[in-house]
């Protein structure tokens, strides 16, 4: 099972992580999610347990405990969601209008209004 932890102290690494849940069987894997411009954490991560019962107990024992001053949260991970389209914030669809747009008006266009 593959558990979310959230509100970590920037100062924790994957081998703390993979200490805080040694008790509760295999870990499978274990990573502290870092930001990737800054390089500093961004404070949650992921545990992966091959046991689910384990699992399950890690997260009734250990949510809500205080871990390096902070209390952190601990709940099964879902699955990521598919943001879906460019992640680059920029589209090319060609939907707006404007100079040899082939929709809506301006000079150009396609689809009516403007000029030729």
């Amino acid at each position: 099972m593959n558990l979310y932890i959230s509100n970590l102290s920037y100062n924790i690494s994957d081998e703390d992580l993979r200490q805080l849940f040694a008790d509760y069987g295999e870990i499978v894997s274990a990573k502290v999610i870092m930001d990737r411009e800054t390089g500093r954490s961004r404070g949650f991560g992921f545990v992966e347990l091959s046991d689910d019962e384990l699992a399950k107990k890690a997260i009734e024992e250990l949510n809500q405990a205080s871990y390096d001053d902070k209390v952190i949260n601990i709940t099964e991970a879902r699955p990521r969601e598919d943001r879906g389209g460019d992640r680059g914030g920029r589209s090319n669809n060609n939907r707006g209008g404007g100079y040899g747009s082939n929709r809506g008006g301006g000079y150009g266009s396609n689809r009516g209004g403007g000029r030729y």
